[in-house]
């Protein structure tokens, strides 16, 4: 006996992909109850009718996978209902998820890294303080477990302890670690208030989307995602440039006073 997926198959074969409920509902992986739950709430387009047999196709099947994928990112059923209520087809939704999912993807691809009391201590010494762990929690990079502590960024964390390594105070590490996160605050402001004023305008405007407008923004936050990267890379490397040449020769010219004044 052939299953929903084998039916699905070979229909594709002779060019039909149609389903009755059982087999909608076992292709999408859901109940035949909850199928009917979404019909009743006009989630679901209307079947092809034969006789007393209701007959449903590809457009169903990819109306229930889009419902899923909403549901997964938090939307709820009324907010569905209301979005494919307001005349957008299931192509235009799922170019709509498609906008979410770039807008809010990760940016950081940092990996967490877990270490024990012991390590800790070996790497950090009397400098593991009360005082120091509780600003690293306030900043929210580690919590705190029974056997140690879990960093958000194993990057970070290696960094620090070499920092610490080469003789910086823990406490100082942390205090340079604060001060940059106001500045990277401030940045990721500055280039999500352009992206917001510039390129997503339509978002906020009064009604659907143009047809395609969903998916040619999509594009356009992909192109321009590595860029805000480019430049704040860019920009962070000249400032360091200055910065550097000017405390280098602020040291000179002190070395200069101290010997006149020998």
């Amino acid at each position: 006996m052939l299953s929903a997926v084998d039916k699905v198959e070979a229909a594709a074969e002779d060019g039909r992909r149609e389903f009755r409920v059982e087999e909608l509902a076992e292709a999408a992986g859901i109940t035949t109850r909850t199928l009917r739950f979404y019909r009743e709430r006009k989630l679901l387009q209307p079947p092809r009718r034969e006789g007393r047999i209701a007959w449903y196709g590809e457009a169903h099947l990819a109306r229930l996978r889009m419902i899923a994928e909403l549901l997964e990112r938090g939307h709820t059923l009324g907010g569905i209902a209301e979005l494919i209520g307001a005349g957008e087809s299931g192509r235009d939704v799922a170019e709509l998820i498609g906008l979410e999912a770039a807008i809010v993807a990760p940016w950081s691809d940092e990996t967490a890294v877990h270490l024990g009391w012991d390590e800790l201590k070996a790497a950090f010494g009397d400098q593991l303080t009360e005082e120091n762990t509780a600003e690293s929690i306030d900043q929210g990079f580690i919590t705190v477990e029974d056997d140690g502590i879990t960093h958000v960024s194993r990057r970070l964390m290696d960094t620090t302890t070499a920092l610490v390594a080469e003789g910086v105070p823990l406490s100082a590490v942390l205090e340079a670690s604060r001060r940059t996160q106001e500045h990277v605050t401030a940045i990721a402001e500055i280039y999500t208030a352009l992206v917001r004023e510039h390129l997503l305008g339509a978002l906020a405007a009064e009604g659907p989307l143009a047809p395609g407008e969903a998916t040619r923004l999509t594009d356009q936050i992909l192109r321009i995602r590595p860029l805000a990267r480019t430049v704040t890379d860019a920009q962070f490397a000249l400032a360091m440039d200055r910065r550097v040449h000017a405390e280098y020769d602020e040291l000179l010219r002190q070395r200069l006073e101290h010997r006149e004044t020998d």
